[in-house]
């Protein structure tokens, strides 16, 4: 588990097994909803919040707190299918709709108040500028509670379409509802809202999915014990270590306790007692790759590079080269310093960029082992592909003009650096223009 920051985006959490799964769980509600599941990404947010939302394309962002209170993986299923409604519905783009319609009666105040105050009627002209704003406000309110009322529906349909039960879907918005009452929320304030209150969402949506044949139907046990792993995985990697332990107490010898008490107590500063946990979970399942990779992230990270070897390759072999896994495999054979092992690092971590470029720390990686491997240009070329990932033109053009410089032309290679020269030369070029 990893944490990523790319450009303009909160934190991104990296795990392969976490997103295995979600990919496995929302694949056929992607299908009901009209689109390829080979297109959608669900990315998970380090936000302890319950949130999930979508930013444009065909991305849905969940927050890390969302997985952590879901009861079961059916609630997080049901919060992702509605946010394919938002996608499908275009509403990252209609947004702007909503916000020009209410800019135009910000603006018609603004000229009335200030017409006013220009014919000495100072009170007047102030009132109409507040009035003007606050009708704004609940104009874009009330274009954004429609939006989310259409898109319950939507997930509704991706659920009984997908033949997935719409149980956790209804006792999520129950959840939020006891959130609402926690905190005086009621329909006398939905008009401050940009959602419908759960309770209106509830009485819309019950009856289309109780009436459908999936509501009764049982839940996929593989989905939902894979679901309770990745749940205990977040809370000892993301729960303050004492914390976790508390939850997880050493008493609790399930896999999921070993699971959450091997990265707690690895955080925590204890990697034997780490250790001794990833060995239990070894144990129970000696080929589980993603136990091995806990077993060798503990090694390497206590700094036994050599030991770790045997467990991360073990685990990519067993993730049929999971890219993620197969970044830390290559960064414990650069770590080793033998330079025996530098080859087979560059190989592995070749194959993982090519399979996921969106891995700032595998293009740092795979940089170091060119420049241990005494090839600069394409260590130049690592370098510059990390840069543009995160936003860093400046570096990304120089880097990938050093690039080009000591790459053969017309190579595969030297046509990437290109690519990456122009482009961040162009961006670079916008940033003068806009600070003009």
């Amino acid at each position: 588990m990893v944490l990523a920051q790319p450009a303009q985006a909160q934190s991104i959490l990296r795990d392969a097994e976490t997103e295995a799964l979600l990919h496995d769980m929302t694949a056929p509600l992607v299908t009901a909803a009209g689109l390829s599941p080979n297109d959608v990404r669900v990315v998970l947010v380090n936000d302890d919040s319950i949130n999930a939302f979508v930013a444009g394309g065909q991305i849905v962002y969940v927050h890390s707190g969302t997985l952590q209170a879901a009861k079961t993986a059916n609630e997080v299923q049901g919060v992702i299918a509605h946010e394919l409604g938002h996608i499908t519905g275009g509403h990252v783009t209609l947004a702007g709709r909503g916000y020009q319609e209410a800019t135009g009666i910000t603006i018609l105040s603004m000229v009335l108040g200030l017409a006013a105050m220009a014919a000495g009627a100072g009170e007047a002209g102030a009132g109409l500028l507040a009035a003007g704003q606050q009708a704004a406000v609940g104009k874009y309110l009330a274009f954004s509670r429609q939006q989310e009322a259409s898109t319950d529906a939507a997930g509704v349909k991706y659920l009984n379409g997908a033949g997935i039960s719409g149980r956790g879907y209804l006792n999520f918005f129950k959840t939020m509802q006891q959130l609402e009452y926690r905190y005086g929320i009621t329909r006398k304030v939905e008009y401050m809202l940009s959602h419908p209150v759960s309770s209106e969402r509830i009485a819309a949506i019950s009856e289309s999915l109780q009436s459908s044949p999936a509501w009764g139907k049982p839940l996929n046990q593989d989905w939902e014990d894979r679901f309770k792993r990745v749940q205990a995985k977040l809370d000892g990697y993301l729960l303050p270590p004492a914390q976790a332990l508390q939850k997880y107490p050493e008493s609790n010898q399930t896999i999921y306790g070993h699971y959450a008490r091997a990265y707690a107590f690895h955080r925590g500063g204890f990697p034997e007692k780490a250790d001794a946990e990833a060995d239990a979970l070894v144990k129970a399942k000696p080929t589980d790759p993603y136990f091995l990779e806990i077993k060798g992230q503990i090694l390497l990270e206590a700094g036994k590079p050599t030991e770790a070897l045997a467990p991360l390759r073990a685990a990519t072999e067993g993730s049929r080269n999971n890219p993620l896994i197969a970044t830390t495999f290559g960064h414990a054979l650069i770590a080793t310093e033998n330079t025996a092992n530098y080859d087979e690092a560059k190989k592995v971590l070749r194959v993982a960029v090519a399979r996921d470029d969106q891995n700032p720390f595998a293009w740092q990686q795979l940089g170091t082992v060119y420049d241990r491997l005494g090839d600069p240009a394409r260590a130049a070329l690592a370098t510059a592909e990390r840069a543009s990932m995160m936003g860093d033109a400046r570096t990304a053009a120089i880097s990938a003009g050093y690039a080009m410089g000591g790459i053969p032309q017309n190579t595969p290679d030297w046509i990437r650096a290109q690519d990456i020269s122009m482009t961040s030369q162009q961006a670079l070029e916008d940033g003068k223009k806009k600070r003009r």
